[in-house]
């Protein structure tokens, strides 16, 4: 039997381990200024020490196997969002939220947000508010199904298609830090955003879940959400026809529930772009050296 080892991995494991190893790095340069530096050093060596023994261990159980493609990408993607908070702000200070402000009010003549008022109602807030909920749900949703389907090649690219667009987008609230129009647009706000049932709840717990990450650019509940659907596009059309319409209403509820400004979904579908083609050449020039 083949042994397993970590030169032997697929290219969402290499990324993983690269933007972990990147973030250990960034820690250590502004270690004088990033909040409990020496616990986040600690946190993605560990998070890195835990994926080369499940590469090393992968093949030895259903769990371990469970766990090496499905369980810990998802884990790792939400905790290494969750430590932004103690990063982010203290290594680049300065908030570009004026800028999208400007940029928004250049294409619209106001503000969208304000804007959108026009149009809401409590049973609106409540299908937009679970639209954009749904974002945790969608990537997931792919991979289960294609592996269920038994596609290990679609799931493996599109594991770290995903997982790519998560990390620019990473890198992009740490180059160009915003924390977004229901922070500094509430004075505008004539209105509150009340829903029927669903939307306190569902704003409470992501409030709690997220915190203050200044991540409003790009965004990535845009850039995200498109990757999926053009991958379920390219893999699975049955699915694609599913997620179209949910993600429609995912992209326009990031501004109607006051998350994003325009100019950040703009970003978001330019973050998708990037990420397609970027990691389609990647995988272009892999395959050609396999082959040779």
């Amino acid at each position: 039997m083949k042994k397993n080892t970590i030169s032997d991995i697929r290219p969402a494991d290499r990324l993983n381990l690269g933007f972990l190893s990147f973030l250990a790095l960034v820690t250590a340069v502004f270690y004088r200024q990033v909040a409990s530096p020496l616990l986040l050093i600690t946190f993605y060596s560990g998070l890195i020490l835990l994926q080369a023994l499940l590469i090393r261990n992968r093949k030895r159980n259903g769990f371990i196997k469970l766990t090496y493609d499905l369980l810990f990408p998802i884990v790792c993607i939400l905790m290494v969002f969750d430590s932004l908070e103690r990063l982010v702000h203290y290594i680049n200070p300065r908030d570009i939220d004026p800028l999208l402000i400007r940029l928004d009010y250049l294409l619209f003549g106001g503000y969208p947000t304000v804007m959108l008022e026009a149009i809401m109602t409590p049973l609106l807030t409540d299908v937009l508010q679970t639209a954009y909920s749904s974002y945790y749900f969608l990537p997931v949703t792919l991979g289960v199904v294609l592996k269920l389907k038994g596609d290990d090649l679609a799931f493996d690219r599109s594991l770290f298609l995903i997982m790519l667009c998560f990390y620019l987008s990473y890198m992009g609230y740490m180059l160009m830090p915003a924390i977004g129009p229901r922070f500094t647009l509430n004075h505008l706000q004539s209105r509150e955003l009340e829903g029927l049932l669903i939307t306190e709840p569902l704003q409470q717990l992501l409030n709690r879940l997220e915190g203050v990450k200044r991540d409003a650019f790009p965004s990535g509940h845009t850039a995200i959400t498109l990757t999926v659907v053009y991958l379920a596009w390219r893999f699975e059309k049955k699915l694609f026809a599913v997620m179209l319409p949910v993600a429609l209403a995912l992209i326009f509820s990031t501004v109607y529930c006051r998350y994003h400004y325009v100019v950040d979904v703009i970003g978001g579908a330019a973050l998708t772009l990037i990420t397609i083609a970027a990691g389609e050449t990647y995988y272009g020039y892999r395959t050609k050296n396999t082959h040779r």
